[in-house]
């Protein structure tokens, strides 16, 4: 672990320059057997897929079904493993867990404050997310430095204290031209909901279009303030609603 965390330091500073590509195959070499892309299915981790299986890398693919995702969503899972040919592995939360949430807070707990909505993401994303992470030593997103105040320090490579893994972000310093000129090219799936003003989309009753020239994720928890918008998945947002 200590290693790990030494070399998070010495790579940010020799990948600060590299394509996510290289980026790619540095971790497939670096963590073999050992790395996975968690993907939530937006377009920079459509990429990210579209790349993983262009370079042949054995790099997993995995998300986490909420169970209140949008139907498109779900058709997206298909498609990216029938037209990439990457399967992409899902992890659900516990029911137990989602039937006691439930049953103590109500079904839209989420909309009664900060702390219940951040339990539910905790119950439906977070516990998922650690169990996909067992046996890891590094794990891929798709965050970008410019995808809202939240994510505005993204580096290439991090050291993830809540998971104790390397995180890895070959798509740091991508911009949103970017991702979508690598789509059309490429001719990645990608969710159809981008289209209709959605550019973050995770659970359906949180999640809606957004106006030109406002922060991407904003159309994310908008009932919230712009600092706490993070599920917990990406340990950026601490419970005073301090950044960290």
């Amino acid at each position: 672990m200590t290693d790990n965390r030494e070399l998070v330091q010495q790579r940010n500073e020799t990948l600060a320059d590299a394509s996510p590509e290289e980026i790619l195959r540095w971790a497939a070499e670096t963590f073999p057997g050992a790395v996975a892309l968690a993907s939530s299915l937006g377009a920079e981790d459509q990429v990210l897929t579209a790349m993983i299986a262009r370079e042949h890398l054995p790099i997993t693919v995995f998300t986490l079904d909420t169970g209140r995702l949008f139907p498109e969503t779900y058709e997206l899972i298909a498609a990216t493993a029938d037209k990439l040919g990457v399967p992409v592995r899902v992890y659900f939360p516990d029911a137990s867990d989602v039937e006691e949430m439930v049953r103590l807070h109500g079904i839209d707990l989420f909309r009664d404050s900060v702390a219940a909505r951040k339990r539910c993401c905790d119950v439906r994303k977070v516990r998922p997310l650690r169990r996909a992470q067992a046996g890891l030593e590094a794990w891929v997103c798709g965050l970008r430095s410019g995808q809202g105040v939240t994510r505005e320090q993204v580096t290439v490579v991090e050291w993830d204290e809540a998971s104790g893994l390397v995180k890895i972000n070959p798509l740091a310093s991508w911009s949103e031209g970017q991702v979508w000129e690598y789509v059309r090219a490429n001719d990645v799936p990608v969710n159809p909901l981008h289209e209709a003003g959605m550019p973050s989309i995770g659970c359906a009753p949180c999640t809606r279009a957004i106006e030109a020239g406002e922060d991407p994720r904003s159309g994310r928890w908008w009932w919230e303030s712009a600092e706490q918008r993070e599920c917990g998945l990406h340990g950026r947002i601490a419970d005073d609603g301090g950044s960290r």
